[in-house]
């Protein structure tokens, strides 16, 4: 593969982390770019991985998933390189963000897990996030693995509502 190309791979990445004001996971940037067969899911890890590595971009655990931010270094890098990047693509990063930013922004904020507690129960661990501000963190204690499960399962579908109702509740 010439260098160039995973070079190209790489910007895409950057800009692509620019243009948000949230966390992009390894996993929404991977979407972008294997929907667009721009390159094959090694070549995206490698770029990921030597982004990291001269500091460009961080890569942070959240839950099971892996975060990815811009650094300051990545910005001033991207501001050099950026004209390498056609319009076109860009245009098509702009149109996948305008249809899929509430999914990833959601995806990047709401947290929930579970784990076995050494009391025997299971907790479940929920958080909501806006930016790096804790807007909700609440661990629930539940007798079975199947209850933490399913809690997990509803806060991802009805987070919003939980935090408006306990706003008011609490407010």
């Amino acid at each position: 593969m010439p260098q160039e190309s995973l070079t190209l791979y790489k910007l895409i990445v950057l800009y692509m982390l620019d243009r948000v004001d949230f966390p992009l996971t390894g996993a929404q940037i991977s979407e972008f770019i294997l929907e667009k067969e721009y390159t094959n899911f090694l070549t995206l890890q490698q770029a990921i991985s030597e982004l990291t590595e001269a500091s460009l971009i961080t890569a942070r655990p959240f839950g099971n998933r892996t975060q990815l931010l811009l650094t300051a270094e990545g910005t001033s890098t991207l501001a050099y390189f950026k004209d390498r990047i056609s319009d076109a693509i860009k245009n098509e990063i702009r149109d996948f963000f305008m249809e899929h930013e509430i999914e990833m922004r959601n995806e990047s904020s709401i947290l929930a897990d579970y784990y076995k507690a050494t009391t025997g129960e299971y907790e479940a661990h929920l958080v909501a996030k806006e930016k790096d501000l804790h807007l909700l963190d609440i661990t629930l204690s539940v007798p079975t693995k199947e209850s933490a499960a399913a809690i997990c399962d509803n806060w991802q579908r009805k987070n919003q509502e939980i935090y408006r109702y306990l706003v008011e509740q609490l407010f």
